[in-house]
C-alpha cells in the first residue's frame, strides 16, 4: 500500500536535488521513488524547482587575461620573456583574488539557493495549514486494482498524476482526467499520457471545488479529449480526493 509523502520524504527529496545526500542517500531515496510514486512525484517537482533555479543565474565571464595568467601557472602557456620594465601588477591580475571572487559568488549562489529551498519548503507550524496543503486521491478501478495517483498542491495551483501500473489503452484513444464535485457535473481537468507522470496547472475555481467531497476520475476519449466536455467514453478508475 503506497502512503502520502510525507515533511521528512518532502526535505530528503530536497536535498537529492541539490545533491547533498550521499551515495547511499540517494540509492535509497531513489528505491523509495521506484516503490511510491508519490515520492517519486515529490521528487520530479523538486528536480524542476531546481533545474528553473539555476537557469536564473547567469555566467560571469572574467577578462582574457585572467584566463592567461591561469594557463601560465598551469604551465599550458610558456612564460612571457620579461622586459626591461615589466608592467606593474594591479589587482585586475591578481590570481588569488579571482580565486576569492569565484569562491565568493558560489558561496552567495548557494546562499540563494538556500533562501529558494526554505522558501518552497512546506511551512511546519501551524500543523493545520501544512496538513490542508496537499490533498491525494488513489484513482482505481472498480475492482480496487490502482492505476493512477494524483497529489495537489494548494499553494502553487498544481497537481502531479503518476501511473501506478501501465494501462492497457487501445490504439488511437486518450485518457482525460476529470473533477467530479457533490451533486455537480464532471469538470474536464486535461488529457494525460496514461503511462508517464503528468503536471497539471489548477485554477481557482478547480481548486475551490477540490475538496473531500469531491472525485477524480479518468475517462478514455478520442484523440484531444472529449469534443462535448463531458465523458463520452466508458469511465476506466475513480478516486475520492482526501487531505494528505
Amino acid at each position: 500500500m503506497n502512503t502520502p509523502a510525507n515533511q521528512d520524504d518532502e526535505l530528503r527529496c530536497a536535498e537529492y536535488a541539490l545533491g547533498v545526500l550521499s551515495a547511499a542517500e540517494r540509492r535509497e531515496l531513489e528505491q523509495a521513488a521506484d516503490a511510491n510514486p508519490l515520492i517519486q512525484a515529490t521528487l520530479h517537482q523538486w528536480q524542476s524547482r531546481i533545474a528553473r533555479l539555476a537557469e536564473d543565474v547567469e555566467p560571469i565571464a572574467p577578462p582574457p587575461r585572467v584566463w592567461q595568467r591561469i594557463q601560465r601557472d598551469l604551465g599550458a602557456v610558456p612564460d612571457a620573456p620579461r622586459t626591461a620594465h615589466p608592467r606593474p601588477a594591479t589587482w585586475w591580475d591578481n590570481l588569488r583574488l579571482w580565486r576569492w571572487v569565484g569562491l565568493g559568488a558560489s558561496l552567495a549562489a548557494l546562499a540563494l539557493l538556500a533562501v529558494n529551498v526554505v522558501t518552497l519548503m512546506p511551512s511546519r507550524s501551524p500543523p493545520a495549514v501544512t496538513a490542508n496543503a496537499y490533498m491525494v486521491s488513489t484513482i482505481a478501478r472498480q475492482d480496487g486494482v490502482a492505476h493512477w495517483t494524483a497529489t495537489v498542491d494548494r499553494r502553487r495551483s498544481s497537481m502531479v498524476v503518476v501511473p501506478v501500473v501501465k494501462p492497457v489503452i487501445a490504439a488511437g484513444r486518450a485518457t482525460e482526467l476529470w473533477l467530479i464535485p457533490r451533486n455537480a457535473k464532471p469538470i474536464p481537468l486535461g488529457v494525460f499520457a496514461s503511462d508517464q507522470p503528468a503536471s497539471m496547472t489548477l485554477s481557482p475555481q478547480i481548486l475551490a471545488q477540490m475538496d473531500s467531497n469531491a472525485v477524480l476520475a479518468v475517462s478514455v476519449e478520442p484523440p484531444g479529449g472529449s469534443p462535448t466536455g463531458q465523458p463520452t467514453g466508458p469511465v476506466v478508475a475513480t478516486g475520492a480526493i482526501r487531505p494528505a
